[in-house]
């Protein structure tokens, strides 16, 4: 399969064809992409390290972060969107929490990958 877009030729052709079958589709790669444009920013990793520990209220959150209710209640959406958090009512506030297990895991990870 020639690619035309490369402007050289593979030395070891066979590692080569035998990643190639691996790789992701390229949809998949964009979606993982955007995925850590949102983890990217250090409000967000911020909000999500506090969801993490507890489910929280816009208001706790924007006192614990030292942040205005409104940039909080933007960057929780922004994290609603990529699926990151969930939000519940209950009376009238809203309330925060991870998405789900992998969240807490990826933040563990990436710690432990700074942190060596």
């Amino acid at each position: 399969m020639e690619n035309k877009r490369t402007d050289c030729e593979a030395i070891n052709i066979d590692i080569v064809e035998k990643v190639r079958p691996n790789m992701p589709e390229m949809n998949l790669l964009y979606e993982l992409s955007d995925f850590f444009k949102v983890m990217g920013d250090s409000t967000r990793i911020q909000l999500l390290w506090a969801l993490e520990e507890s489910e929280m209220c816009v208001g706790d959150l924007a006192v614990l972060l030292n942040m205005t209710k409104s940039a909080v209640s933007h960057q929780l959406k922004v994290l609603r969107v990529a699926k990151l958090v969930r939000a519940v009512k209950k009376g009238k506030n809203v309330y925060y929490s991870l998405n789900d297990h992998h969240v807490k895991l990826i933040l563990e990870k990436a710690l432990e990958h700074v942190c060596e």
